[in-house]
């Protein structure tokens, strides 16, 4: 005879096959590790919401999103906000201005420079994509308090902007 476990409980062979609690010994208080182990989730969320539906890598959202935000700018400011080399930047505009998302404009102010800009088309894009990253965040952070999510943003800037990194 089958005797029924009450909901909640849990049988003596069910115990046995759950393993205890892993230690992560002194990982446990190594920020890097937790970052890494939070980005597993992120990347994955990023994917699924933004990444496959626009075609666009985390680089790419970020430089149009910044953009759409600031209106033209310098390609050395926009370097410095995505931490990326003058080349790599080079490479990013190229393949975003191939695709018709942005164009470069001589600067007025200083004819030997240039602006980066939003296309119509990639204004829309910045649009749709921005407003795909929304429930991308509730997703991600259903287990945070609002006051936790603005934390959350502030440690991680302060650990992007730390003198020396």
């Amino acid at each position: 005879m089958n005797a029924r476990v009450p909901l909640g409980t849990a049988d003596a062979d069910e115990l046995e096959a759950r393993p205890a609690p892993l230690s992560f010994g002194p990982l446990a208080g190594i920020v890097g590790f937790h970052i890494a182990r939070a980005s597993v989730s992120t990347y994955d969320a990023f994917e699924r919401h933004i990444g496959k539906p626009f075609d666009l890598k985390k680089v790419e959202f970020s430089l149009l999103m910044i953009v759409m935000a600031n209106g033209a700018l310098a390609p050395k400011r926009l370097a410095r906000a995505l931490a990326v080399t003058a080349p790599n930047l080079t490479l990013l505009l190229d393949r975003l201005q191939q695709r018709g998302l942005i164009k470069r404009e001589r600067n007025p102010a200083d004819g030997r420079s240039q602006h980066v800009v939003l296309t119509a088309k990639g204004l829309k894009l910045a649009r749709d994509a921005a407003a795909a990253a929304e429930p991308m965040e509730h997703e991600l952070l259903r287990a945070l308090s609002r006051a936790e999510h603005a934390m959350l943003i502030e440690l991680l800037d302060k650990l992007a902007l730390r003198p020396g990194g």
